[in-house]
């Protein structure tokens, strides 16, 4: 017992609780822009789509129903460009972040083993490297790795936490690299519909795999997108034989979205006009808190997509959280995401207009 956790790091969120509870006794409240969960609510068709589907006595899939694949390959097919879509290319998952933290487990990857990740990145990827016993590398350009041994490559754009884009041409770079070592792509895309500054491409674009999906997979998330993180509903597409494995495996350790949240997921990837509505709000948040840290002081860098700004103000992270909170604005410190992050904070727009307000207020102070 204790063995497998004590190859994890700390959980860093527990390392904000002071932090947090200074922000708390601000007279008018806490602002937290820390974790970035969402706060607008769930969208009438997909809640009704939910309770819908409510009376659902039997258990589900882990693959779906027709009807959800169909969604998955039609959605892909139309916001991402991916061409020649099957069901046997698609697989949902129960929200990413389950599957970013067992997939080298469920790849069969472990001891001698390497999985790649940028070098400031989601903590997750180090995580499920290490739950597997395999061992976390960090990256600045993915085709300058040692390919020895390198089983999986973790990339992620939109960047969480600094929003930065990857181009077409650095993506068909990196996937025919990763094909010529033979090293299996991931691509965290769950802010490709949030793309600020610029449009942010897959790697299922023709332009980046050339049409074809072998050695690659892209991650999707409908918990930004449509406010649905306590849903717990994403999903993968690309290379069918790899997807074909995880669903056998996913099968055998019964890793299934439950049938009202799969009939919910259907109405979400149907439409868009919730998905304008909602980035409506989050950029009329992110212009004001923007120019909030900016007269503030702060520099920020890329942010050009997702729902987060990578502001510094050339000090110790820390420092900005612990000035932050005796305003009453909870932020996260830009170490949690690797040494590089030391002298920046992660600041999320997910706050509701209200909070937003308070914070530009508390800044201009």
């Amino acid at each position: 017992m204790g063995t497998v956790s004590s190859r994890l790091p700390v959980f860093p969120w527990d390392r904000l609780e002071p932090y947090k509870t200074t922000a708390a006794a601000h007279a008018d409240g806490i602002v937290d822009l820390s974790v970035g969960t969402p706060v607008d609510p769930v969208p009438a068709l997909v809640r009704k789509a939910l309770t819908d589907a409510a009376d659902s006595p039997g258990y589900p899939t882990v693959w779906g129903t027709a009807a959800l694949r169909d969604a998955l390959t039609g959605w892909a097919e139309r916001r991402l460009g991916a061409t020649g879509l099957a069901h046997t290319n698609v697989l949902p998952v129960v929200g990413s972040k389950e599957l970013v933290a067992w997939l080298p487990t469920q790849l069969g990857l472990g001891a001698g083993d390497r999985v790649a990740h940028p070098r400031l990145a989601y903590p997750t990827y180090e995580v499920g490297a290490r739950l597997a016993g395999a061992e976390p590398v960090v990256y600045d350009d993915p085709w300058d790795l040692d390919p020895a041994g390198l089983k999986l490559l973790w990339l992620n754009s939109p960047s969480n936490p600094t929003g930065r884009v990857l181009g077409a041409e650095e993506l068909r770079r990196t996937v025919a690299w990763a094909r010529e070592h033979g090293v299996l792509v991931f691509s965290d895309e769950c802010y490709i519909e949030l793309g600020w500054e610029t449009d942010p491409v897959s790697v299922l674009h023709p332009d980046v795999c050339g049409g074809s999906y072998d050695g690659i997979v892209s991650v999707h998330s409908l918990s930004k997108r449509s406010n649905l993180a306590g849903y717990r509903a994403a999903f993968l597409a690309g290379d069918a034989a790899v997807l074909g494995e995880l669903l056998q495996i996913r099968k055998h350790g019964g890793m299934m979205i439950p049938a009202p949240v799969q009939a919910a997921t259907v109405a979400a990837l149907g439409d868009t006009e919730h998905v304008g509505e909602q980035r409506e709000r989050y950029a009329r948040r992110r212009t004001a808190l923007r120019e909030a840290l900016e007269a503030a002081g702060f520099r920020i860098e890329h942010s050009e997509a997702s729902l987060y700004l990578w502001a510094t103000r050339d000090e110790s992270c820390w420092d900005t959280v612990a000035d932050l909170a005796k305003r009453g604005i909870l932020v996260a410190p830009g170490d949690f995401y690797g040494t590089a992050g030391e002298r920046f904070v992660r600041v999320a727009f997910t706050a509701t207009d209200e909070r937003v307000d308070a914070a530009v207020r508390r800044l201009a102070q």
